[in-house]
């Protein structure tokens, strides 16, 4: 039986055969308020479509639906028997048909379908879609492929008083009577089933227009009432406008879809989603209390991703999921060079060396990885491939790309791609041609090598030096995993920096092209060694970088805050990073590489995300008969920063956080007490909500607080936000109460996705051992089914964060591989216990390395 599974095979069939001509969708959601609640909404699919073959059998889609009738053609199909297993059975078709299905739909609390919200603020009631991967169906009756586009009409019936948006423009509501209206929404333009959208409730509504070369874009901002004071506009709107602009500009293709709204929404189990005019995106990018400017950056870099999409996914769409990380790799691309180009983020991509490119080499290198271009046979396939790898290491390699055929070649191709495939669809091979027709170079063999297989390469200096210090040979050594041994071309620059007056100043600058296990470079032969010698200077390749011996002593004798540009120091402290991760460089040095550096560090991503890196070094890396030390000099290290740093600096807010989840001695736990209570201050530091959340979390992880504390904090702040932090504070605790509470909550499918998100993220802490020792087989036993009873977006979280790291050890490696092999748990299960045990196996290869400095 399929279940909610399509196969690749399946939906070509299904394309081959039909051609949609409309859906019409009736929406009923007068039931959604909370005094008429009763779980479910009506749903009435009106679709016209042809059949090549007439006579022909094939099916729709729709899921957990209680189906009331159904209609193919004039003919009632018995519910009973058309309607199984997610599909609805449609036999003998016309080459003219019309289905009609009459359902009611379930409301979702996991972020998949239509989301029903009640904001505990004020008993507001707010509804969201999000249909990505092959959740419309959850919704109305669909044909869910990407390649069946169609044209939508939808008519909406609700509470009068409520707001209702979707992708064409908001008609006016013509009143129903007893406090009910319905919205009869504009014929979309074509575009497939995922990226449709319902938006419903109460929300407050913001208006602007964008004027650009190509007319008039009407703009729509929307929050929950109890965000409005916490929605900046203003800033919102500009970032819209800068990205406009600039896509315009470099796409030269007009917007494809009318007006443009962005709705901030609860709940929701992703970052944000691409539906055509009519994006949403997480309401905790709303912030109601002072975050650091990385904050801004990445909700920056979402935004425009997003837009991004509009063309590349919305108007030109793939075929089928094989193509996925197409879509994401390109926006995630698009977004960083629109940010850099276009708005105040100008050191955008030095944000991304430090922080989201360090997530795709992760990535690669678990035993998970898989190609770039992976082989989604399925929807299951799908779920499990839609990762880090399709993100952050897909957009490091069409960076690469750029760099390998020109930016203009690239993007003459980008604009030819648009007009041949517009509100159609395509595959890689289409935009591969459009690629070589405009600039010249042959690309089949670069896809091959960079997107069929996985692995990340390390690059490495080998030279030999003369008597005067000069280089007599210089050459790049490639490497690569044995599990992943390709060697690929990389287009690399090479930066020599020099000790100029207490500053590293770069010297000279090459660019070549690395392939195979050596590459000579004749260009530095006779060069003078630098202080510094800096390989992916300029950051085009994706690759592991190796510092020489100097260099690395440069860097570590506090070199590295004597470097001015950002992007240089970025490849340094990534270098370092690998190293450590990769048990080359001891975690101890690295921590104290962080302390020494870190203060004067530039980059909003690397003061942010630098430290998390450090703090791991310290609970995981370290080699355990000296972590107490380390523990108290990371401890130490950061209070002196946090105390010294700018007031009112985002390097004070983040030290002042990184010491807080540092805090284990009795003093330090004090001070952290003093600051919630106000007893002590740190000049420029506003204890708002959100940082009080954080000290109590940490007093709680410590033992030092408990529910007295956390139920008066909630008290404080009876928000939706405030609920999910004090779920993660209660859940920190170090009692075997505690964590059996949390555990059997975020199993539970009625715990919210977000409040579930946050418990996952808190519960396993380092130096909970004796608390925390029987959640391996706790989280293996749950392994075998929480995909079916949490849905997977849900388990996903739960498998991926619940993993008890911190009880690393050799036993835990075997008890697992002992799982594995023996297991019948669905296949995403077994890929992140497999991730689990990895990153156990790499703290413990690290700890070992870090006894030996």
């Amino acid at each position: 039986m399929p279940g909610t599974n399509l196969t690749r095979d399946e939906a070509a069939t299904r394309a081959a055969l039909l051609d949609i001509a409309s859906y019409t969708v009736d929406l009923d959601l007068t039931k959604g308020t909370v005094e008429s609640y009763d779980g479910t909404f009506g749903s009435t699919t009106t679709i016209r479509f042809t059949c090549s073959e007439p006579g022909a059998d094939t099916f729709a889609d729709l899921v957990g639906a209680t189906v009331e009738s159904i209609t193919l053609n004039g003919r009632e199909l018995d519910p009973a028997t058309a309607y199984a297993d997610s599909r609805i059975a449609l036999s003998d078709l016309a080459a003219d048909n019309e289905l009609v299905v009459r359902a009611r739909c379930a409301y979702s609390h996991t972020g998949e379908g239509l989301h029903r919200f009640v904001d505990p603020v004020d008993d507001r009631v707010y509804l969201y879609s999000q249909f990505e991967v092959p959740d419309a169906r959850r919704v109305f009756t669909t044909f869910e492929q990407p390649d069946l586009k169609s044209v939508f009409t939808f008519n909406v019936t609700a509470p009068a008083h409520w707001v209702v948006v979707s992708n064409a423009p908001t008609p006016e509501p013509e009143t129903l009577g007893e406090g009910t209206a319905v919205w009869r929404f504009p014929e979309t333009k074509r575009m497939s089933t995922y990226i449709t959208a319902i938006v419903a409730g109460e929300y407050h509504a913001e208006f602007d227009v964008y004027e650009g070369r190509f007319g008039q874009i009407p703009l729509g901002h929307y929050c929950r009432q109890s965000l409005v004071e916490h929605m900046d506009t203003a800033e919102l709107v500009k970032i819209t406008k800068q990205s406009f602009a600039f896509f315009e500009e470099q796409f030269d293709y007009p917007y494809p879809f009318g007006k443009y709204d962005q709705l901030y929404v609860p709940e929701y189990n992703m970052g944000a989603m691409e539906n055509a005019g009519c994006v949403t995106l997480r309401d905790e990018y709303l912030p109601r209390s002072r975050q650091p400017r990385s904050f801004y950056e990445f909700r920056c870099s979402v935004i425009t991703h997003e837009m991004a999409h509009m063309w590349f996914g919305d108007l030109v769409t793939m075929k089928w999921w094989d193509d996925l990380w197409l879509n994401e790799s390109f926006a995630e691309w698009a977004c960083y060079y629109c940010e850099a180009e276009a708005t105040d983020f100008t050191d955008a991509w030095t944000g991304f060396a430090n922080a989201r490119k360090q997530t795709g080499y992760r990535a690669d290198q678990l035993p998970s990885t898989h190609p770039i271009a992976a082989d989604n046979v399925d929807l299951h396939a799908v779920e499990v491939n839609f990762d880090m790898i399709t993100y952050a290491k897909g957009a490091s390699v069409l960076k690469q790309l750029v760099a390998w055929v020109g930016l203009e070649p690239f993007l003459a191709g980008l604009r030819q791609y648009f007009r041949d495939h517009e509100f159609g669809n395509a595959t890689f091979d289409d935009l591969l041609a459009a690629l070589e027709a405009s600039s010249g170079r042959e690309l089949s063999g670069w896809a091959q090598e960079w997107l069929q297989t996985a692995g990340v390469n390390t690059l490495s200096p080998v030279f030999e030096l003369a008597e005067d210090g000069t280089y007599r040979s210089f050459s790049v050594a490639q490497s690569a995993d044995p599990e992943w041994p390709t060697l690929r071309r990389h287009r690399l620059g090479i930066g020599l920096y020099d000790d100029v007056d207490g500053r590293l100043v770069r010297r000279e600058y090459v660019e070549v092209d690395v392939e195979g296990a050596s590459t000579a470079v004749e260009q530095l032969v006779g060069a003078r060694q630098p202080a510094l010698l800096l390989l992916n200077d300029e950051d085009h390749a994706y690759a592991k970088i190796r510092l020489d011996e100097r260099s690395l002593a440069t860097v570590v004798d506090g070199g590295l805050s004597r470097l001015d540009d950002s992007l240089a120091r970025a490849l340094v402290w990534g270098s370092a990073w690998d190293m450590t991760r990769d048990a080359e460089m001891a975690a101890t040095d690295f921590v104290r590489l962080v302390l020494a550096n870190i203060a004067t560090e530039t980059d909003s991503w690397g003061v942010t995300r630098i430290p998390t890196y450090a703090a791991l070094a310290v609970s995981s890396y370290s080699a355990p008969e000296h972590r107490d030390a380390l523990r108290a000099e990371w401890e130490s290290g950061l209070r002196d920063l946090a105390r010294t740093a700018e007031p009112g600096s985002d390097h004070q807010l983040t030290f002042v956080r990184a010491w807080a989840n540092a805090a284990h001695s009795d003093a330090a736990l004090d001070e952290l007490v003093a600051l919630l209570d106000g007893s002590t201050t740190i000049e420029g530091l506003a204890v708002d909500q959100d940082l009080r959340w954080w000290l109590i979390t940490a007093l709680a992880a410590a033992g030092r607080f408990g529910e007295a504390e956390i139920q008066a904090e909630l008290g404080r702040d009876n928000t939706i936000s405030g609920k999910e932090k004090a779920a993660a504070a209660r859940v920190a605790q170090p009692t075997a109460e505690a964590k059996a509470a949390g555990w059997s909550a975020i199993l539970d499918p009625a715990t919210p996705n977000e409040t579930s998100r946050e418990m996952v993220l808190s519960i396993f802490r380092h130096g909970q051992d004796e608390v925390t020792a029987p959640y391996l087989e706790k989280y293996l036993e749950a392994a075998e089914t929480v995909i079916d009873t949490l849905g997977f977006h849900k388990a996903s979280v739960m498998l991926e964060y619940g993993f008890p790291k911190p009880l690393a050890s050799p036993e835990l490696l075997a008890r697992v591989d002992a799982w594995v092999e023996g297991t019948s748990a669905p296949a995403g299960a077994v890929r992140y216990a497999r991730e689990g045990r990895a990153d156990a196996a790499r703290a413990l290869a690290a700890q070992e390395r870090d006894s030996r400095r």
